[in-house]
């Protein structure tokens, strides 16, 4: 019978490489498509002043499918899906750190806490200029007057009217260049790090912390999985809502084009009151939750499926 507690850990040198990586693009696609349209309410909840457009997620979520539909809700998605790129590094990085800290340091906490931070620069330094398009591409619509850069629009011969030109990432990255250089494509890159290294730095410790004292709770034959897929939204409620304060500003730097972390947060402060803090933390929580468990069931699945042949056997599901 397996020991209450005993949750193992699927180590890099346990992994066969190949399947790893062949598996893992189709997880990291299916889990941003998933994902997306919370992303995208997030980010104009948090780039409105106040509660001009949407009072709330859910408002936001309504006014968008019904001003302009299903569509609406995964503007920017195209050019999002290069950030692929970005997750692959992201958990080569996060496995290789923690094999490597694991010489100095037997402690998961300390292991989980250097890899994801580690891991979260990597795929910041790849993610943000992709981040910065998608971000401006989601603002258009209802939220276009908030945003520097607007699509064209694309006259239909047949009708002489003018309907927006959906996805045209071309247009918003030739904007971005010839406004702000090669720059405008790190706006904020460090607003986003102190954003996402600290959340990653947190949400693996606290993961492994909430799957185990799950499993101390649970009864003895509850599969692993099970209680992965429960501790990965509490790990991503406690590190967003620890790390949402420097989300906001994230989004405000980067769509309205400031330069400064610390007179963002003081105009924020001074036109919002200490509730600034707290803008688009429940989409931030909704959306996290679907993607924690998404992302833990997919990577944990991952692991499993790309274990060496002849631990196939050695791991309790």
């Amino acid at each position: 019978m397996q020991q209450k507690g005993a949750i193992q850990i699927i180590e890099w040198e346990d992994l066969d490489k190949r399947k790893f990586y062949s598996l893992g693009v189709f997880m990291t696609l299916t889990t941003r498509a998933t994902v997306y349209p919370a992303s995208l309410i997030r980010t104009r909840l948090q780039v409105q002043k106040g509660k001009a457009l949407y009072t709330g997620t859910f408002d936001a979520f309504f006014k968008i499918l019904r001003t302009e539909g299903v569509r609406g809700l995964y503007r920017g998605f195209m050019v999002n899906t290069l950030t692929l790129a970005s997750g692959q590094a992201y958990i080569t990085t996060y496995e290789l750190v923690r094999k490597y800290v694991s010489h100095y340091s037997p402690s998961n906490t300390v292991k989980s806490v250097v890899a994801g931070g580690a891991a979260s620069l990597v795929a910041q330094t790849i993610t943000v200029p992709i981040d910065i398009v998608s971000q401006h591409l989601m603002m258009q619509g209802q939220g276009e007057h908030l945003t520097r850069f607007k699509v064209k629009p694309k006259v239909m011969l047949s009708t002489a009217k003018h309907k927006p030109n959906f996805g045209q990432s071309r247009d918003i990255t030739v904007q971005i260049f010839a406004v702000d250089g090669f720059r405008g494509f790190y706006r904020g890159y460090v607003a986003s790090l102190l954003t996402y290294i600290p959340n990653s730095a947190l949400w693996w410790p606290f993961y492994h912390f909430y799957s185990e004292k799950l499993s101390l709770m649970a009864p003895s034959g509850c599969p692993h999985l099970i209680l992965q897929a429960v501790a990965g939204p509490m790990a991503a409620a406690t590190a967003s809502t620890i790390t949402n304060p420097m989300d906001v500003i994230r989004a405000r730097v980067q769509v309205e084009g400031r330069s400064s972390v610390i007179e963002t947060f003081k105009q924020l402060l001074a036109e919002e009151g200490i509730w600034m803090m707290t803008k688009g933390l429940s989409a931030r929580i909704i959306s996290s939750t679907p993607t924690s468990v998404v992302i833990v069931v997919g990577y944990e699945t991952l692991k499993r499926l790309s274990l060496r042949d002849d631990l196939i056997e050695t791991r309790h599901w």
